[in-house]
């Protein structure tokens, strides 16, 4: 590792010119202890990275850049699923450089040692110690991270005994920015439509969690995701059969995430718009009859996927774990 320059930990971005790299940027730019060295970007070379983050006129006059540096601390890389794989096998990265990886390409168990490169789960409810320590990290999913907080204290006291039920909505740039069938405006606006009904990618990692936890969950996870017709967040609704009570559920999940800074409990109403734009997770728990329902709310593009990136570096370089993320919801 490159001793850290007053401090600043020198930072590298492959894949800048999309959604997670946008958001990547838009809290490095702000953060009080990073020094962003390059942004490549292979289609936007050159450019100004405000052409295409238009929003970052007047915070920035960096320029996406076709060559690589391992003079930096760490590279995050917001590529596709499969391209982190391929751009480490292209791109040897020195040991000394650590990585976090957006994609799903090291989460699971049996694929974090691929490329010779050993990565850690990057969930910091889950994990927050090994990350401190980790020589990489995989970055968890969206819909992955929102499920997982909403099961893991159940979980950590070997109290998920039953099927788990789950309806969870997701914004439209959790689709990524290439334009498909699914997400031009004309389809996407007051339309709401189901997608991979119980089969979604992310039930791999989710249960691979939750079995870190509870050795023996074998239950089903019954997940059904939905597209909406908004920008961004995630909503999920989340029950399952328990014998605790209301009070003891909501005190077992308050135990669970005391000393989390970005996951927050309460049996009040919650909703999408108290979350977005802010790497913060907020849980609802209620009971009802004999099932605990839980609702799990948080941005999928930041506490999703760019902010908990952020979250890790801040982790592994033994930062403030909130610093460049006290960002504010929108509110209305």
């Amino acid at each position: 590792m490159t001793e850290l320059k007053l401090n600043k930990v020198r930072t590298g971005i492959v894949g800048g010119a999309g959604y997670t790299g946008g958001e990547m940027l838009r809290i490095l730019i702000n953060h009080p202890n990073v020094d962003i060295a390059f942004v490549h970007s292979n289609s936007n070379a050159g450019n100004y990275i405000y052409e295409v983050h238009t929003d970052l006129f007047g915070d920035t006059d960096l320029k996406f850049a076709s060559e690589l540096s391992t003079d930096i601390d760490v590279l995050f890389l917001c590529v596709g699923h499969g391209d982190a794989k391929k751009f480490l096998e292209a791109n040897p990265i020195p040991d000394s450089v650590k990585i976090i990886d957006l994609s799903q390409d090291f989460r699971l168990s049996q694929n974090a040692a691929l490329n010779g490169k050993g990565f850690v789960y990057g969930l910091p409810e889950l994990n927050r110690e090994a990350i401190k320590t980790a020589a990489n990290i995989a970055n968890p999913g969206c819909f992955a991270t929102c499920l997982q907080l909403g099961l893991l204290p159940l979980a950590s006291k070997g109290l998920l005994d039953n099927e788990v039920h789950v309806t969870a909505t997701t914004g439209s740039t959790g689709a990524g920015q290439s334009l498909s069938a699914t997400s031009h405006f004309t389809w996407r606006n007051d339309n709401l439509s189901v997608y991979k009904a119980f089969s979604h990618q992310h039930l791999n990692e989710i249960g691979q969690s939750l079995r870190q936890l509870q050795p023996g969950f074998d239950k089903a996870i019954n997940f059904i995701p939905y597209r909406g017709d908004f920008t961004r967040g995630i909503i999920a609704s989340i029950y399952t059969e328990s014998d605790l009570t209301e009070e003891e559920a909501l005190a077992l999940y308050k135990a669970y995430y005391e000393g989390h800074p970005f996951t927050h409990v309460t049996n009040r109403n919650i909703d999408l718009k108290q979350i977005v734009n802010t790497n913060k997770c907020f849980i609802q728990v209620k009971k009802h009859d004999n099932k605990i329902f839980i609702i799990s709310i948080m941005d999928n593009l930041l506490k999703g996927a760019s902010g908990q990136a952020v979250q890790n570096m801040n982790l592994l370089f033994g930062l403030d774990e909130r610093a460049g993320l006290r960002l504010k919801a929108i509110g209305f």
